[in-house]
């Protein structure tokens, strides 16, 4: 598999296209004045402590006050308050741990009240995002990450990544880091650690490290709500967080952003360096690599798959449902049963890739067509999960219910990405909407393919718009051309003036 990352940097935000074989399977926009984000550090004061829900309201600057509940404290909350208010006070000259003596860790059973109390000053971590009308979801248990590995102040632990099997490698890292890890930290080891040298490891921890003398120092002076420390710009960070060798190239329209890009693409893997290029056509950068109209015909309401079938996406302030249909696929050679599993299988495959696309998180209900045989719905169920499997989102997924559905819960830490797929009409002045233009030429051509798959023979004649007509008749090659050379059909197509902008009739014979 080849994976591509294409970045989009604009005026007001950067979007960020991951391919994976030509084919869009994650989406991201940033505002380049975006704060807030996942992983962003903050002094807030805490405005309210509600016992009713273990939880304190926390003031970080945001118009609405971040959400930290007691089992997002971490055990070792006393410490890091202790910490902070002896910064602030002037009577912390450093920013080592190796001389501090820690606080008692807090029960996990314990209540918010017994540890935090309004007007109090604490150092807390985005971990979720502002999303509709509710502030940030905090943490007050502080993590530092990094290409190899995540630094955790005020713990001793050594944590290694589930996904490295060896007990070899395991041990040996285990000691690597047990030598190099700063006293008074903790470290997460991540999978891409694996097999790495210790002066790599070393760098990666001093980088780190850095990053907490840099937050000591800005913590001195800091006057609650403040920023403490700002977490990379999301470029940046999803190059530390998937980039491996499936990759093949990374393309950016900015200057500034590649040079950025480079100097931390040298610093984490040199030897990929080559892979990044800055893109100096005057096409925009998404519509060059065929991403515009795939972002079209993927944020829509209903989502076309191959043959005919389709999914209905609907959005609900409870929960995401999701209805696949079959539409006309249906292969006379195969009994009811044996289509539903193919047509259900195939939707496993896009609506994985539907819910990282678009980042969609909470409770998805899926309504796959029924199926009776209980060896098929175990065949769906392995394959949901097979689909998902790369997903890096926190999720569940139940066996389907007796009425088909399969439940889903995934992990929301940013708002979910939608994007306005319909267009103002032109026909009457922008008072309607129409489906999106850049895909009726793509639409046209899959009925064709249909037509085409149902008959050995026979000419196809289309009706549609002069102008769509014009557009499909251009040049010595046209598409309608290339249509005949590609189904070995005569295809014809005629303007209608009495039809719609996005209007067509497709005649066989």
């Amino acid at each position: 598999m080849n994976f591509e990352i294409i970045i989009d940097s604009r005026p007001s935000e950067v979007v960020i296209a991951l391919l994976r074989d030509k084919h869009l399977i994650e989406l991201h926009k940033e505002n380049n004045n975006n704060s807030y984000s996942v992983g962003d550090i903050y002094l807030g004061k805490v405005k309210k402590v509600v016992p009713g829900l273990n939880a304190a309201f926390v003031n970080v600057g945001y118009e609405k006050d971040g959400f930290l509940h007691y089992l997002d404290l971490g055990p070792n909350v006393n410490s890091y308050k202790k910490f902070t208010q002896k910064t602030i006070a002037k009577k912390i000259n450093t920013a080592s741990l190796k001389n501090f003596r820690k606080e008692k860790e807090i029960d996990k059973t314990g209540q918010i009240t017994d540890v935090l109390k309004s007007g109090d000053r604490i150092l807390v971590q985005v971990s979720k995002e502002p999303i509709s009308t509710k502030g940030p979801r905090l943490t007050a248990e502080i993590s530092i990450a990094g290409r190899n590995m995540v630094l955790l102040p005020f713990s001793n632990k050594i944590s290694l990544s589930n996904k490295i099997k060896s007990q070899e490698e395991k041990v040996r890292l285990k000691r690597l880091l047990k030598s190099i890890k700063p006293e008074g930290f903790g470290v997460i080891v991540r999978t891409v650690a694996k097999g790495k040298k210790v002066i790599e490891l070393d760098s990666n921890l001093k980088v780190l490290y850095k990053k907490w003398q840099s937050a000591f120092k800005e913590l001195k002076d800091a006057q609650a709500p403040q920023m403490i420390l700002k977490e990379l710009n999301r470029a940046t960070a999803i190059l530390r967080d998937i980039l491996n060798e499936g990759f093949n190239s990374i393309h950016v329209n900015d200057k500034d952003l590649y040079l950025e890009l480079k100097d931390y693409l040298i610093s984490i893997a040199p030897e990929q360096e080559k892979i990044l290029k800055l893109y100096k056509s005057k096409k925009p950068i998404l519509q060059n690599f065929d991403v515009t109209k795939q972002i079209k015909a993927a944020f829509g309401k209903t989502v076309n798959m191959k043959n005919g079938t389709y999914l209905v996406i609907e959005h609900t302030e409870a929960m995401h449902v999701i209805d696949v249909n079959s539409g006309k696929k249906v292969d006379a050679k195969k009994d009811q049963e044996e289509n539903a599993l193919l047509v259900n299988l195939g939707a496993a495959v896009e609506i994985a890739r539907q819910l990282r696309l678009r980042d969609m998180g909470g409770i998805i209900v899926v309504d796959f067509i029924d199926m009776y045989s209980a060896k098929n719905r175990k065949l769906l169920f392995e394959k949901m999960r097979e689909s998902m499997k790369d997903d890096k989102a926190k999720h569940h997924i139940l066996p389907p219910s007796k009425f088909g559905l399969i439940q889903i819960t995934r992990q929301r830490v940013r708002p979910e990405m939608n994007i306005d797929t319909m267009e103002n009409c032109p026909m009457c002045v922008g008072n309607g909407k129409i489906d999106s233009s850049l895909l009726l030429i793509d639409t046209i051509e899959n009925k064709i393919k249909n037509l085409v798959e149902k008959s050995d023979n026979g000419k196809i004649t289309i009706s549609t718009h002069p102008f769509i007509a014009s557009h499909i008749n251009k040049g010595i090659f046209s598409k309608g051309m290339k249509w005949s050379f590609k189904y070995k059909r005569f295809i014809n197509i005629t303007p209608d003036d009495r039809l719609h902008l996005l209007q067509y009739s497709i005649v066989k014979g």
